[in-house]
């Protein structure tokens, strides 16, 4: 893979590097979040070669694989250092920026604040853990200045918690992380421990006594009073004094109303937030576990279970424990792990056996998407196996009251997240349930996963490969004038990035299927929509530049995804005049996006309607 060409690729369909906010990636994918979603072009992302899938909710995360890391250095080397644009330049992206339900903002801002903290507090936290084990089995003696000095190395994460909430809060809200983190690291000043623990009082106004320390919610309320503060002072502050006095006055402010009325509020929310999963779990116990536990495959495809990891990170730093969810991913991710053995045992797919065999390690070790994406959601029966299994493992944890030493992916690896020095059957039950959802979820696999029968698959190859080889021949989709893509008043289109065709300068407001086919993708916009022929080409068809601006507005489409069309079929109505009117040109375009096919132009210029031929589609050799 050109790591390079397909990070450029990624962030032109994205809109261009002014369009990303937000940046980071977890193990298999990248995790990006759009200042105007409208502006990429999801179709186009999925072309991409190294890019495995593409998935949307409140982010757009883009599934590379392995080679995940190398291509999140080369998007972020095109980016840049998004976290501290000029104040102007936020002002007018904030002014195009599209509007989001209150609920997406919330988990937006959620995943950029806690995402980027699970590598420190995973690192520490499995340290911690091989530490117990090196104790536990004589190796290393826990008295030891040597074992006390690495066991620091493993608590530093989890103390400073609140530091590193700062760094990421700030970057969120693109507000001075220094200045964010000074304001934090101020409740947790030694002296300043001291002070409140002997009954302090600012103003009059006594202090609560808090040990700030391994507290999250506290630290994200500072950082977001202290942002209004900055941007506030910014405001009214001359510029020849801003570089002191505005750091000055929004410290002045924000850490005693911390120290008055946020910290405490923080601390309160999160001891009630603790308090609450507690008490489910206490109520409904081995019940919630396996619940969990059997819908997180759904959750991990759709990246919701990101929204678990404040409660994960929130009890670790409170309790030093965790008791339902990492108990519950351990269950799913080795029952992952047992149905793709399972699945690559049975089949007779030469294509699907070792995609099954490396996701089934994978999902071994913890991670859980080659699994999902390659095996688990693309046969139902391997679903309905993992889910079972997952309910069977994770309730058996909450029935043994699992308890998890570490924010971390369960898996072989890291198993040792699970020794509890006071309680060394913790662990034991660990590997039950990690046994027991292995081998549930291969049974399950095992009797209900089967191939398509050998005749049906002879049947469709044979089918697929004659429809494959057969060239189809595209009719105009708009009537109108022909143009080349290279007059095309689109860099994307002009340059063939996305693909090789023609455009059309439309007469009419309509547009009509060029070939029969399946429609693949409708924009949300109306403005474009792609269709999959018979041979296998797939045709993206644009309609004007920069239309996606429009939001719909004079756009009307007569198909949905998945449905089979016909040639000349109507597809989407559309306002030339409006179009024009709103400053966009109309021009159609229509490209063949996989690049295992030729384009050969049956007129190169001149006036076309509908039955006219535009161009053939042939497979290369």
């Amino acid at each position: 893979m050109d790591y390079k060409q397909t990070a450029k690729e990624i962030v032109t369909a994205l809109g261009g590097k002014d369009n990303i906010s937000l940046l980071n990636h977890c193990s298999t994918r990248l995790r990006i979040t759009l200042k105007n979603d409208n502006k990429a072009d999801s179709a186009a992302l999925e072309k991409i070669d190294g890019v495995l899938g593409v998935r949307k909710n409140v982010q757009y995360q883009i599934i590379i694989g392995n080679d995940v890391v190398e291509v999140y250095q080369e998007v972020n080397d095109i980016v840049g250092n998004i976290a501290n644009e000029d104040e102007q330049d936020e002002v007018g992206q904030n002014e195009s920026r599209q509007k989001r339900s209150i609920g997406s903002t919330i988990l937006d801002f959620i995943i950029a604040v806690f995402q980027p903290l699970v590598p420190a507090i995973a690192g520490g936290g499995v340290l911690k853990s091989i530490l117990l084990l090196l104790a536990a089995i004589g190796v290393m003696d826990d008295g030891s200045s040597t074992y006390q000095i690495l066991d620091n190395v493993g608590t530093a994460p989890l103390y400073f918690l609140p530091i590193l909430v700062a760094v990421t809060s700030a970057n969120k809200l693109k507000v001075n992380p220094l200045v964010a983190i000074s304001a934090v690291g101020a409740l947790l000043l030694p002296i300043m421990n001291e002070l409140i623990a002997g009954n302090a009082t600012f103003l009059s106004i006594n202090v609560q006594e808090i040990d700030y320390s391994s507290q999250v919610f506290p630290a994200i309320l500072t950082v977001l009073f202290y942002a209004q503060m900055e941007k506030g002072f910014n405001k009214i502050t001359p510029k020849s004094i801003r570089v002191f006095f505005v750091p000055m006055m929004s410290l002045l402010l924000t850490v005693p109303t911390s120290l008055l009325i946020l910290g405490p509020l923080g601390y309160n929310f999160g001891t009630l937030f603790s308090s609450a999963i507690i008490w489910l779990y206490s109520h409904l116990g081995w019940v919630a576990t396996g619940v969990l536990a059997g819908i997180l495959p759904f959750m991990v495809v759709t990246g919701m279970h990101k929204a678990m990891i404040p409660y994960a990170v929130s009890s670790m730093s409170g309790l030093g424990r965790e008791s339902l969810y990492m108990p519950a991913s351990l269950a799913h991710n080795i029952a992952e792990s047992g149905a793709c053995f399972a699945v690559a045992l049975k089949t007779k797919d030469k294509r699907l056996r070792p995609t099954a065999i490396s996701a089934g390690v994978s999902a071994l070790f913890g991670i859980t998407e080659p699994a999902l994406y390659g095996v688990t959601i693309l046969h139902k029966k391997v679903l309905y196996s993992v889910i079972l299994a997952s309910i069977i493992g994770g309730s058996f944890s909450g029935l043994m009251m699992l308890e998890a030493f570490a924010v971390v992916g369960p898996g072989l690896a890291s198993i040792t997240m699970f020794i509890d020095p006071q309680n060394s059957m913790n662990i034991i039950w660990a590997f039950a349930a990690f046994g027991i959802s292995f081998v549930a979820a291969f049974i399950a696999a095992i009797i209900l996963y089967k191939d398509e029968t050998i005749q049906e698959e002879k049947s469709e190859i044979a089918k697929e490969e004659m429809d494959k080889n057969k060239d189809v021949i595209l009719e105009s989709p708009v009537k109108g004038e022909v143009l080349p893509l290279t007059r095309v008043n689109d860099d994307v289109f002009s340059s063939g990035l996305v693909g090789d065709g023609l455009a059309v300068e439309p007469t009419e407001g309509q547009l009509t299927a060029p070939v029969a086919g399946e429609v693949t993708m409708v924009f949300e916009t109306n403005h474009a929509l792609g269709i999959k022929t018979d041979n296998g080409a797939e045709l993206l068809l644009h309609i004007g530049v920069d239309t996606v601006k429009m939001d719909g507005k004079g756009f009307h489409s007569y198909v949905q995804q998945g449905d089979r069309v016909e040639q000349g079929q109507q597809l989407i109505t559309f306002d030339i005049d409006q179009i024009k009117r709103s400053g966009y040109e109309a021009t159609v375009i229509c490209v063949v996006t996989n690049n295992n096919f030729e384009v050969i132009p049956s007129i190169d210029q001149g006036n076309v309607s509908f039955e006219d031929q535009l161009f053939t589609v042939s497979q290369l050799a």
